[in-house]
């Protein structure tokens, strides 16, 4: 097949459109933190499920390494604004399908580490629990709102006796003292929440956009959610994205959001507030087809990147 990216000067690069590497985070500097998560809870059933996510989607931008200084349109300009690159990627958390809660450990240490550096950090999962130890890292730093964006609600309190699993997210943040605020865009069609988890979320006080409120109502609805000058934890499960243009997920299900409906939404948010930790999960390549997913969260993972780079060089 024909390398189109190596007539542009695309070279074969390890980390994340070929940023520089870290390979000791306690050397971070500020700026935004590139972390490759493969898995947090593995079950006996499916194992470490997504543990290839974090890799598949650097592939996809391989072609695109020598065009981290090109204009990009979605965000006017270049991803790092000012033409200096403010971004390391910290590799693969090492995981271990059989001790879920020694992952989880590694995590929380890790985001906490970037935490400590001053950085922003940008996760690459990995199985859709990643979230509870990346929202642990933030305790004692201040009161945060939490966004996600996905097709579920993820509010069982736990699924096979696995209370820290893949349908537990969000009510693991709500029992988190420096979670305020919960946002969730995007729900739709059929999943594990019963009617009683429904009720618990809205008993806390969870604000709900759902898939169709998006398509009916658009993006300003969440929008209007989001306290100015709010510290905002994204949380982005890759099935919140309609299955045309992400099939590579566990259950694939229509009428989800469109690219530019997700983009708005965190233009909108970095816009209102500061983007405290982005993270994408539930990326199955296996699933995936030609590629289409894999390049689609590499992409939304750009935009996010791009906004970050841009809050942090306005301050």
């Amino acid at each position: 097949m024909a390398d189109f990216g190596a007539m542009f000067g695309a070279e074969r690069v390890e980390t994340f459109l070929g940023i520089p590497a870290c390979e000791d985070m306690g050397t971070i500097s500020g700026g935004i933190a590139v972390l490759g998560v493969p898995c947090a809870t593995a079950y006996p059933a499916v194992g470490a499920y997504c543990a290839v996510g974090p890799q598949a989607i650097r592939d996809a931008v391989q072609m695109y390494s020598a065009n981290l200084h090109s204009m990009n349109f979605d965000l006017g300009g270049p991803i790092f604004p000012d033409g200096h690159v403010t971004a390391v990627d910290c590799g693969d958390l090492p995981y271990d399908a059989a001790d879920s809660a020694g992952n989880r450990a590694r995590i929380s240490d890790a985001v906490g580490t970037i935490l400590d550096r001053g950085a922003v950090p940008v996760v690459i999962g990995g199985d859709d629990s990643v979230p509870i130890p990346l929202f642990e890292a933030f305790a004692g730093r201040g009161k945060f709102t939490v966004l996600q964006i996905d097709a579920h609600i993820d509010w069982r309190d736990e699924v096979d006796g696995e209370r820290m699993g893949l349908s537990s997210t969000m009510r693991r943040a709500s029992e988190m003292d420096h979670i305020g605020r919960i946002i969730q865009v995007g729900q739709r069609g059929l999943g594990s929440a019963r009617p009683e988890d429904w009720q618990a979320a809205v008993a806390y006080g969870v604000e709900f956009v759902s898939g169709q409120g998006v398509h009916l109502g658009g993006i300003g609805r969440v929008l209007d959610l989001i306290e100015p000058g709010a510290d905002v934890l994204v949380a982005f499960d890759c099935d919140a994205l309609d299955p045309a243009i992400m099939p590579g997920v566990i259950g694939r299900t229509p009428g989800g959001l469109e690219y530019w409906q997700l983009v708005g939404l965190l233009q909108g948010v970095a816009a209102k507030a500061r983007i405290a930790a982005f993270d994408v999960v539930e990326f199955m390549p296996e699933r995936d087809i030609d590629g289409i997913g894999a390049l689609t969260a590499a992409q939304v993972l750009v935009n996010a990147i791009g906004l970050i780079a841009r809050q942090q060089g306005s301050r």
